[in-house]
């Protein structure tokens, strides 16, 4: 690395995301009212003179200089850094011109171009993007292909999962309520390192085939990707189960419960690792299992001055009974606003216990034009026997599900518009003792929500 420093700054963050964006927010006073709009930078910089965007990839850090030299050769110095890279996708297999990616707006918008061409394609993964990408897509023939027994594995059980089923198989319904969160978006993000998708990541985009039909969805369940194949490779191959209606195809996957469909592209859902490149080599971050920066409870690696949030990092603090880390983008704000706050207070020698935020974990987002509210231990996760489930269920309505544990409430689900989430949010976090109330705490017809007001 070159070792002249073009400048050197208070504090460095290293990523647009929403994560980035969050942590610029809370170390910048003047930015306190800063939104995140599609604008030219230099609007930013006028209106905020503390504030320096550079759009250029990082080439490589030098934590023991405090230096960060860019992919056209400029170099950074920094008191404090933040690492805010996020993630990147688990390719089913890289550079493959018929299997498609999706994990930032570049690649959404190379999805909806090709999309807009193509009458099959196969969708393989169980996750968030997997789940919007399925329900949205019209005009084109979807195969989806899930590792587990029932859809949505990441997020609900099964029979959570069967409450949706039923919106795959009718006509996408008209989209009546407008998006009221905050939306991220960039501009001219540098090649390869677009921000990840957030939330309503599909608004405002066109996602239709070429075909004269509403949705078509076959799921293909229990199953990974065996193998893909070219049209040549599919000729001289062992004789393969066509699961096809005649016509040829640019791809063909073959899925290990030995079924073979031919598409116009594949599309990889299967999840990010943490972009640590290209901050590993010559620096001594440790790792932890899952391949993130470690980080403690003030948002530090463990190189010195260095800190990280979102996607990139691994909580490895002692969590809280009610909280775990998903790489979702709900995280990625709370960490980097966190992070941000952590940086000030050690500039300012202030000190700063961990943020509430860690107490209980929550996530609300859309599935299925359904709203999801995910809280504490909603799939019970490391409670073990030890666990009581109830459940209410309304067929295309709504879907309650609550997790006891010794009679207190520990986690729930709740989908659909049924105001239930404050206070069940306030049950979990009281450890109040719901044992006297037993099954009726999901009577419909009583109010809970005034019960317990």
């Amino acid at each position: 690395m070159a070792e002249t420093k073009e400048r050197t700054f208070r504090f460095l963050i290293l990523g647009g995301g929403i994560a980035g964006v969050t942590c610029v927010e809370q170390v910048s006073k003047t930015l306190e009212e800063f939104d995140v709009e599609e604008r030219p930078s230099s609007d930013l910089e006028e209106k905020f003179p503390n504030l320096v965007v550079i759009h250029s990839a990082v080439k490589s850090l030098n934590t023991k200089s405090h230096s960060v030299e860019t992919a056209d050769g400029r170099v950074f110095g920094y008191e404090r850094l933040c690492i805010c890279s996020g993630g990147r996708p688990k390719l089913l297999t890289q550079d493959h011109p018929y299997v498609l990616g999706i994990r930032d707006t570049d690649s959404a918008q190379e999805f909806q171009k090709r999309l807009s061409k193509a009458k099959r394609i196969v969708v393989v993964g169980n996750g968030g993007i997997a789940l919007e990408l399925v329900f949205e897509v019209e005009g084109c023939e979807v195969i989806w292909a899930v590792k587990d027994k029932a859809i949505g594995n990441t997020f609900f059980d099964a029979g959570a999962a069967q409450f949706f089923i039923p919106s795959l198989e009718t006509d996408k319904p008209d989209r009546s309520v407008p998006c009221k969160r905050t939306r991220y978006t960039t501009e001219e993000p540098a090649p390869g390192a677009g921000s990840a998708l957030g939330p309503d990541w599909h608004e405002g985009i066109v996602l239709k085939g070429t075909e004269q039909l509403s949705r078509r969805v076959s799921l293909e369940y229990q199953c990974e990707v065996e193998r893909i194949f070219t049209p040549e490779e599919l000729l001289h191959s062992p004789q393969q189960e066509l699961n096809d209606e005649q016509g040829s195809w640019p791809v063909y996957i073959k899925l290990t419960n030995g079924k073979t469909f031919g598409c116009d592209f594949v599309v990889s859902a299967t999840g990010v690792v943490p972009n640590t490149e290209p901050f590993l080599h010559g620096n001594n971050f440790a790792l932890a299992d899952d391949g993130g920066l470690r980080v403690d409870d003030q948002m530090m690696t463990s190189e010195p001055d260095v800190y990280a949030a979102g996607d990139v990092c691994t909580a490895c603090w002692e969590h809280s009974l009610l909280w775990q880390q998903m790489r979702l983008w709900t995280q990625a704000r709370q960490m980097g606003w966190y992070a941000g706050r952590c940086m000030a207070s050690h500039v300012l020698s202030e000190p700063i216990e961990l943020d509430f935020c860690f107490e209980l974990f929550s996530h609300i987002t859309k599935f299925f034009n359904y709203k999801v509210v995910l809280l504490g231990k909603f799939n019970g996760q490391g409670l073990g026997p030890d666990q009581e489930l109830l459940v209410r269920c309304t067929k295309g309505l709504e879907y309650v599900k609550v997790i006891l544990s010794g009679g207190r409430m520990v986690g729930a689900v709740l989908i659909g518009e049924t105001d239930l989430e404050e206070t069940f949010e306030n049950l979990i976090l009281n450890q109040m003792d719901l044992t006297p109330y037993g099954e009726e705490l999901l009577n419909p017809n009583i109010d809970i929500e005034d019960y317990f007001d």
